[in-house]
């Protein structure tokens, strides 16, 4: 027993540790509309294990429009380059609590589902939601369903699957079909519930690359730490000293502030005061002099040359 208990261990010992041998990946969105942006980021312990990934993110966290915190888009990783994980967009849904939120008694639930070819055949599963006003009887539904089905075939027989995207998430596919809809029925809500990308058409190249992509967020970075770096400086040679005679007016102000006029604290502001303006009628004012001419005098006189501004006058002073 204790001779397989020792070789347990060992083999336990031998065993690859799979969480060292993973490393992170950068998930960025297609292309096309996005233009590589990045969307989040994945483990993955090969690049072929990540093929075929699928990522869900809200619209609101990749176009920042608040309104759309309900709608969630989902990405499907194609391709590895480098560090970089590539998606495509297969569709996007609405989520099921804001879905059932819509539905009141009193009132009629239209939807249907519909499956389109776009203008560069790609295969796409488009599922319409619809509530009406009150009411309504089945041949008026099957009338809001024949229109819907119409509309969104033109629409996607007319565009290609990046300008269909386009259409279905800023909403304006929705107001096509509420527009065909009020014609039969008054309707209340519209939207698309649900899109699905069934099978691939024809992938047009267009649009920045990667490479371009990755040289502008290089240089972006690069210009924002130098921004960075001369907002620091600015702070640094900005960094004036109290003068003498302002602390003492505003000691003076403080002691009248918080104390009743007592003859011996007006005594004590006077004296700082006249110290202050001893001081100030002999010294050369310092305060209104620039860092550089500061360290000129420091030169001048062989003291050192560094820190802020407060401490090269302090030096100068002594």
């Amino acid at each position: 027993m204790a001779t397989k208990g020792a070789s347990s261990r060992a083999a336990a010992r031998k065993q690859k540790d799979k969480w060292k041998a993973k490393r992170w990946f950068t998930i960025r969105a297609p292309r096309q509309p996005w233009h590589f942006k990045v969307i989040g980021e994945t483990l993955g312990e090969e690049d072929e294990l990540l093929i075929g990934r699928m990522y869900e993110i809200t619209q609101q966290e990749v176009d920042g429009d608040f309104s759309k915190m309900h709608v969630k888009l989902k990405f499907r990783v194609t391709e590895i380059i480098g560090q970089d994980a590539i998606t495509e967009f297969v569709g996007h849904e609405v989520l099921k609590d804001h879905v059932r939120r819509q539905v009141r008694r009193y009132r009629g639930k239209v939807d249907d589902v519909i499956d389109a070819i776009t203008e560069d055949g790609y295969y796409v599963r488009i599922k319409p939601f619809l509530i009406t006003q009150g009411r309504v009887k089945t041949s008026q539904k099957k009338g809001i369903r024949d229109a819907c089905r119409d509309v969104i075939l033109q629409a996607a027989a007319r565009n290609t699957w990046i300008a269909l995207q386009k259409q279905i998430l800023s909403g304006e596919l929705e107001q096509s079909v509420e527009k065909a809809a009020r014609k039969i029925a008054s309707v209340k809500i519209v939207f698309i519930r649900k899109s699905q990308l069934v099978q691939e058409g024809v992938i047009v190249q267009d649009g920045p690359t990667l490479d371009d992509i990755l040289d502008n967020e290089s240089k972006a970075s690069a210009a924002k730490k130098a921004a960075l770096a001369a907002a620091m400086e600015d702070d640094d040679s900005d960094d004036d000293a109290p003068d003498v005679l302002a602390a003492a007016e505003a000691s003076a102000d403080d002691a009248d502030e918080t104390e009743d006029g007592s003859d011996e604290d007006e005594e004590a502001v006077e004296e700082v005061q006249e110290e202050a303006a001893e001081s100030t009628g002999d010294a050369p004012d310092y305060a209104s002099l620039k860092v550089a001419e500061l360290k000129e005098l420091l030169k001048a006189a062989g003291k050192p040359v560094s820190g802020k501004k407060a401490e090269l006058i302090a030096r100068l002073q002594e």
